[in-house]
């Protein structure tokens, strides 16, 4: 792919969730990272409408525009609805190029780096006969240096990795602690030397902390679910790790995985996460995991 992401990178999603008075808090985030060493940030116009890109715009506006890779997405766009906000889906050419300015103006840069093709789950014709050519021209006329998929299942980007030319995949959720459905999926991207974000790592809360709690994919995570966490902290104790510190460092056993992205709502956060990041996990961990029947190592 030829851009440095960095091991970790920031995800923008949280900060879109932030309530409208809370700018100073988002930016402190983004600076937060900043100052930990990350130099790979990713957001949509999906995240907020919008508001996680400009946030994220916002704070990065005084840092050197060559020191940091940007990653954002086309495709799925928010739209209000009888109070509500749901996804709109687009993967014409026409909205792919519109999306992208409108983007690169959202976040007060002249290009991105990386522009992904945001969850065309019910739109494999769509996304692949006119997303994809769109985005791979815009590759070769370097208004984007690299461009691929980001979704939450793996078997759509596995035809994305063999059916195109793409440079990356965002996968989130499938490469984690409780879900290792995706290493199929990273095995091909090894293969094609196709790079892997893996984002999700936390299965959407169930493994932020070492008491295992709240959601999984997105609602409340089902008694199996926390009972199977349970024993993943259990095995985790065992060797003086934590369940969040697991979490974020099994994807990067992956030779495929070049980065773990990971949302956060405040500074604090981000200093936690970057400090278990950077903190070794012993081998004999996954080796018990695995023994347990617990993971699957890819």
């Amino acid at each position: 792919m030829g851009l440095k992401l960095g091991s970790s990178g920031l995800g923008t999603g949280p900060l879109s969730d932030l309530p409208a008075d809370a700018e100073a808090q988002a930016v402190a985030v983004i600076d937060a990272a900043y100052e930990a060493g990350i130099r790979f940030f990713d957001t949509a116009p999906f995240y907020g409408r919008g508001v996680g890109e400009r946030r994220l715009g916002v704070a990065l506006a005084d840092r050197p525009r060559s020191e940091y890779v940007l990653s954002t997405k086309v495709g799925r766009s928010p739209v209000a609805a009888d109070g509500r906000v749901r996804a709109e889906f687009d993967f014409s050419d026409e909205s792919v190029c519109r999306s992208l300015d409108e983007s690169l103006f959202r976040l007060g840069v002249d290009a991105v780096d990386i522009a992904l093709i945001h969850d065309p789950d019910d739109h494999w014709e769509a996304a692949i006969g006119e997303a994809y050519p769109a985005l791979d021209e815009l590759r070769r006329q370097g208004v984007v240096k690299a461009i691929g998929v980001g979704m939450n299942q793996w078997q759509m980007p596995a035809r994305f990795v063999r059916e195109a030319e793409i440079d990356v995949v965002l996968l989130a959720g499938r490469y984690s602690l409780l879900d290792q459905s995706g290493a199929e999926l990273l095995q091909l991207c090894a293969e094609r030397d196709v790079a892997v974000i893996a984002a999700g790592v936390f299965n959407s809360g169930v493994l932020a902390a070492h008491e295992p709690r709240g959601t999984y994919n997105y609602a409340q995570a089902p008694p199996e679910i926390i009972a199977r966490a349970r024993r993943l902290a259990t095995v985790c104790e065992r060797h003086g790790v934590t369940l969040p510190h697991a979490a974020l460092a099994f994807p990067r056993q992956h030779p495929a995985v070049t980065s773990v992205l990971f949302g956060a709502e405040s500074a604090e956060e981000v200093r936690r996460n970057v400090a278990l990041l950077d903190s070794p996990v012993p081998e004999a961990l996954w080796a018990d995991l695995a023994h347990e029947g617990l993971i699957e190592r890819g």
